[in-house]
């Protein structure tokens, strides 16, 4: 029947709001929904409310590495039912997000199937597979345990974790980006093991600066690698919450065919594909933005990675080809740093200390919260296997006892009565199994009491120790460190991105000028393994004097080319590898500093396990000598190196490795100084050259149990001797040794093939040389940090104990001049 005018559901209600007010109103409910709920991480855990019921969900759905995926479809299906109120587009897209290692530095989620990639998007849900990756498996540890609150799900039907565990600071190891109303975020991935580090600090030196923190982490770690340029204003993110760094392409310039040169791209900038670079050098050369390129090839693959070639055109200078590339494409990008995120319930913009204080605090609450968890747990559990062992002791009567009574009620209200149980104890003894009654039992039972109380002891001395709390914080952190953690892949380059060169500038300014002199520079290696070009405005020129110290300034090897010459790179396996210095990031000579060198090993390739040791010419008639840890010497020209890169200049034992690579000319001496401290000098003039594949002749007598530590030529005036001592039952770092410097002259020559004397006087409790160097000029002493370490001033004799030191010396190398 239709409702007549009079019924009740023919009444109208009418309300007169104010709209202004009702607008207001429903737009902060609005926006605080998105804030809170949708847009901005909690800084504790670095997570979404959406990627958060994610891996929650996943978790109890049982999906850990160790067991098969499932279909995405099924865990969007399951997440999107019981707690997340929204479509599932938004549930999927988070989902791909924490599979794809191109956007996050360490992937929750382990991927099967296509999830997309910097160009193209994923599949949809139903093709595409998923289970949880180790690094969520450390996000929701603990769950159980009662370490973070549960709120109601949106129907009150299911509980959720208002926020996860998190063994490890996620916001800043995986960074975050989100769009809220009237704020947004976008915080920069960086490296696991920094960032433990700077916590680890943090958590037990709670007044620790920026300075300090920046120590661990200096700069994002992008997950596609890459070169940041430029440092200021990453310390301004890190300081204020706002800032921004520009990224470069990894790049190297060589032949590509015997008759053409060309770029390699090897690295992108964070979230620049491939395509995108394609198009853009594409649409440049059409718009006559862009000379010399002859063509772009796509070598990318899923088992080679990234490859892009850029072909250059016979005359044009690629290293101007290239600064144009980085003006006009994707090859240099910027990265906008805006670090805001939820403290408390509200959104906050933090500096890098903010940041990992509050997760710092956060991890004390979890580990607090667990510890008095377990601690309950344990205390209830002693207390029923307390009552057992009564009620075994006395099994007889216990059983006549229940026999005897009517029911449940009677035997447990008589056995509390009896032998003075609790209602818990005596409910467990009525449920016990009689096969628990042997005497093993009780042994048992015994043993689990026994452990009960060294556990109670333990978490009840962590609860009322503060110190203790941080040290198993800190423990725990150092264990995912050890476990998740890997290199850093994003090179950090004190350079600016402007160009550097007259050239450079010229192609930036006017395209069509892309001719490049090939001006003199200088390389030099540190002790540490840092590589820097040095440009020379004339031949000439020389290193300014006087310049500022700064840590990695040990020089090892000091080599004068040309920027587009092409150098050696001598490794510990004996290896000879050509690299050219166009690509190292210059410094002028008239502010040469270190602090702007990068690893050798992100500008060269090295096989695994090895390091360079020092830098030779190609070609030419100068004559390197080689000395190994086990003692052989070996001389050989440098117009007898291999023509093929990666070939060995030497042949090795298995068990042997080069220490020591420099010119030497017929009157320099050749030193060695072993771990045993020995010193054996002689003339180089006693070792003739020899081929690149024959393995040398005997050098120094090594005894068993020592090995070489240093190896070098030098002329024998004006040459000092370093020497460091240690002791090989101390770890590394707490004991600081003692050094001596000595005139090699006071070191009387000895034949080649020899034993030596000896170099420094040990003292009790030291039994071996930590370092040790001869060489001309100011030596330079450095920490494996490489801070600075101050060597004595007076020089000893040449078997003098030596002056104890400040702090630990790893390296020790002629001084920037």
């Amino acid at each position: 029947m239709a409702p007549t005018s009079s019924s009740p559901a023919a009444i109208e209600r009418i309300d007169d709001i104010d709209v202004s007010t009702e607008m207001r109103d429903s737009f902060l409910e609005y926006a605080y929904s998105v804030i809170y709920s949708r847009a901005l991480p909690d800084a504790r855990d670095g997570l979404k409310p959406v990627q958060r019921r994610i891996l929650f969900m996943m978790s109890e759905m049982g999906l850990r590495p160790d067991k098969g995926h499932v279909k995405s479809a099924r865990v969007v299906g399951e997440v999107m039912g019981k707690l997340h109120p929204h479509g599932d587009a938004s549930i999927y897209d988070a989902l791909v997000r924490l599979a794809q290692d191109f956007s996050l530095r360490l992937p929750l989620i382990d991927g099967h199937g296509n999830f997309g990639s910097l160009d193209d998007g994923p599949a949809a849900a139903r093709y595409t597979e998923a289970r949880l990756a180790a690094s969520a498996l450390a996000m929701t540890a603990n769950l159980d345990e009662d370490v973070v609150d549960f709120v109601p799900n949106y129907d009150n039907q299911f509980q959720q974790p208002d926020v996860l565990p998190s063994a490890y600071p996620n916001l800043l190891v995986n960074g975050a980006s989100g769009i809220a109303v009237g704020m947004a975020t976008n915080m920069a991935p960086h490296n696991l093991i920094e960032v433990v580090e700077a916590s680890i600090h943090l958590l037990r030196n709670p007044q620790a600066s920026l300075d300090e923190l920046m120590a661990f982490v200096p700069g994002p770690d992008l997950p596609s690698g890459g070169i940041i340029m430029g440092l200021d204003g990453i310390r301004e993110a890190y300081e204020t919450g706002r800032g921004s760094f520009r990224t470069r392409a990894r790049v190297s310039i060589g032949s590509i065919s015997p008759r053409k040169t060309g770029i390699t791209v090897t690295e992108l900038p964070y979230l620049v594909g491939p395509e995108k670079v394609i198009d853009k050098i594409k649409d440049g050369v059409t718009s006559k933005k862009l000379s010399g390129i002859s063509n772009v090839i796509d070598l990318t693959d899923r088992h080679h990675g990234l490859k892009l070639v850029i072909e250059i055109k016979t005359g044009f200078d690629p290293e101007a080809v290239l600064e144009q590339l980085y003006r006009y494409t994707p090859l240099e990008d910027s990265f906008s740093i805006n670090n805001v995120a939820l403290v408390n319930g509200g959104p906050q913009t933090m500096g890098l200390r903010e940041m990992l204080s509050v997760y710092v605090d956060h991890r004390k609450q979890v580990v607090l919260r667990r510890s008095q968890h377990r601690l309950r747990k344990r205390q209830e559990r002693l207390h029923l296997v307390d009552g057992l062992l009564i009620a075994i002791v006395d099994i007889d009567d216990v059983i006549q006892l229940i026999r005897h009574s009517d029911d449940t009620e009677q035997a447990r209200a008589r056995l509390m009565d009896v032998f003075e149980l609790s209602i818990a104890q005596a409910d467990y003894i009525l449920e016990l199994r009689l096969r628990r009654l042997t005497k093993f039992s009780r042994v048992e039972l015994e043993a689990e009491a026994d452990s009960l109380r060294k556990e109670i002891a333990a978490l009840e001395a962590i609860l009322a120790s503060d110190s203790k709390l941080i040290n198993v914080v800190a423990d725990e952190l150092a264990e995912v460190s050890r476990t998740l953690g890997t290199p850093r892949r994003t090179v950090l380059s004190t350079s600016t991105v402007a160009p550097t060169t007259t050239a450079a500038r010229v192609a930036a300014a006017q395209p069509a000028a892309l001719q490049l002199e090939d001006t003199p520079c200088r390389i030099l290696l540190s002790a540490s393994g840092r590589l820097a070009r040095v440009d020379l405005g004339e031949p000439t020129d020389e290193i300014s004097q006087g310049t500022h110290r700064t840590a990695h300034d040990g020089i090892v090897a000091n080599v004068v080319t040309t920027r587009r010459g092409q150098l050696g790179a001598v490794t510990n396996t004996g290896r000879l590898v050509h690299f050219s210095p166009v690509s190292l990031p210059g410094v002028p000579a008239s502010s040469v500093s270190l602090a702007a060198a990068v690893n050798a090993g992100d500008y060269i390739e090295f096989e695994s396990g090895e390091k360079i040791i020092g830098l030779v010419t190609l070609g030419g008639d100068t004559t390197y000598a080689l000395g190994t840890a086990e003692g052989v010497v070996k001389r050989i020209q440098a117009d007898a190196f291999p023509v093929k890169s990666g070939n060995t200049i030497i042949s090795l034992k298995d068990s042997d490795r080069v220490v020591g690579v420099a010119p030497a000319a017929e009157t320099d001496e050749l030193v060695f100084i072993t771990s045993d401290a020995q010193l054996l000098h002689f003339t180089a003039d006693a070792v003739r050259p020899q081929g690149a594949t024959a393995g040398g002749m005997a050098g120094v007598r090594v005894t068993d149990g020592s090995q070489v530590i240093f190896f070098g030529a030098t002329p024998q005036e004006g040459a000092q001797v370093v020497t460091v001592s240690t002791s090989l039952n101390t770890l590394l770092g707490t004991d600081a040794g003692r050094a001596k410097i000595s005139a090699l002259t006071e070191f009387p020559a000895k034949g080649r093939g020899t034993g030596g004397v000896r170099a420094q006087t040990l003292l009790k409790g030291e039994d071996a040389l930590a370092v040790g160097w001869v060489g001309v000029g100011t030596p330079r002493a450095s920490a494996l940090d490489g801070m600075p370490r101050e060597l004595p001033a007076e020089r000893a004799k040449r078997d003098a104990s030596g002056t104890l030191l400040d702090g630990d010396v790893a390296f020790v190398a002629a001084a920037v001049n």
